[in-house]
Parts: C-alpha cells; sequence; structure tokens
C-alpha cells in the first residue's frame, strides 16, 4: 500500500524518556500495586478510591471515581510497560473490499 493509507511507523513506548523515567523500579511496582487496588475498589462499587506514591521531589497523591475509571486503567498499563510487562494488543484493523 501506498499514498495517505500507507504504512504509519510504529509508536513505541521508551521507559528513559516516559513520565516514570525519573523513578525506581520499586517505587514503580509500588505505584502499580497501589493503581491496581484503586480500579478494583472502584469497579467494586466504591465511589472513590485514593492512589498515593512518592517521587524523587516529594509524595502525591490522586483520588478517581468512576467517571475517570478508564483513565486509571490506561495508567496502569503505562505503568506495567514501564516495567517491560508484556501487553496485549489487538491485530490491526484492515479493510476488507
Amino acid at each position: 500500500m501506498s499514498g495517505f493509507f500507507g504504512r504509519l511507523p510504529q509508536a513505541r513506548y521508551n521507559p528513559n524518556t516516559s513520565l516514570f523515567a525519573g523513578m525506581s523500579r520499586e517505587q514503580v511496582q509500588a505505584y502499580l500495586a497501589s493503581c491496581q487496588q484503586a480500579y478494583i475498589e472502584l469497579q467494586s462499587g466504591a465511589k472513590v478510591a485514593s492512589v498515593s506514591y512518592a517521587q524523587g521531589d516529594g509524595n502525591r497523591a490522586v483520588t478517581y471515581t468512576q467517571a475517570n475509571a478508564t483513565g486509571l486503567a490506561a495508567l496502569i498499563k503505562q505503568l506495567q510497560q514501564q516495567l517491560g510487562m508484556p501487553g496485549v494488543r489487538r491485530k490491526a484493523l484492515r479493510p476488507v473490499f
């Protein structure tokens, strides 16, 4: 295929330039566990879940509600990528003529 709908470059995740690049592996693992617990609490009916983590310049806390559970799920996927965990990607959609 060529032209406008030709092959697009694949986006690559680079852990050295991500938002979590300054955190140690242990910090990222702890934050991932905290986020996963918050996601479980949200999906099980709790109205609000809080996540706290320490980063180089201090402590942070984020509160999630059911309305932004998808943002929390995206954050979990980013943390998993940072740790090198394999993700599940769906196959590319191809038009059928």
